[in-house]
């Protein structure tokens, strides 16, 4: 995925507001590329997970692709951890195929940023582009 620099610091900041607990949202975009950012609430309020109304995944996949865009990723944050799925993402995952996993980092000194395409069970790192 590219990203604009703004964009993914709206992530990192989304991530930092919410901890200890995990953020999460959604990112929009067309051919490969970012082009906007829709937090989400983390349901669940929690330091190990994190879950998104459905009905507010609903209307933002629908705002993402009324502006002739599509959503692109699932992007959520790991306070305590390094950025990789979890078994509870890798499960989770199966509800989305084809979407990418963003997860960012915060148990460093810096944020740390990977993405991931999950499918069957399996995680495979895709590259983050930031522009």
């Amino acid at each position: 995925m590219k990203i604009a620099r703004e964009l993914l610091d709206q992530i990192i900041d989304h991530a930092r507001r919410d901890a200890p607990d995990e953020c999460c949202g959604l990112i929009g975009g067309r051919d490969g590329r970012a082009t906007s950012v829709h937090p989400q609430i983390n349901s669940v309020r929690s330091p190990l997970r994190f879950e998104m109304p459905g009905m507010d995944v609903f209307r933002t996949t629908e705002e993402i692709e009324d502006r002739g865009d599509e959503l692109l990723s699932v992007y959520h944050s790991h306070t305590r951890s390094a950025p990789y799925p979890s078994q509870t993402d890798i499960n989770f995952s199966v509800g989305w195929p084809g979407i990418e996993w963003l997860i960012v980092g915060l148990a460093g000194d810096e944020p740390e940023i990977r993405s991931y395409v999950i499918a069957d069970g399996q995680v495979q790192e895709v590259d983050v582009e930031v522009e």
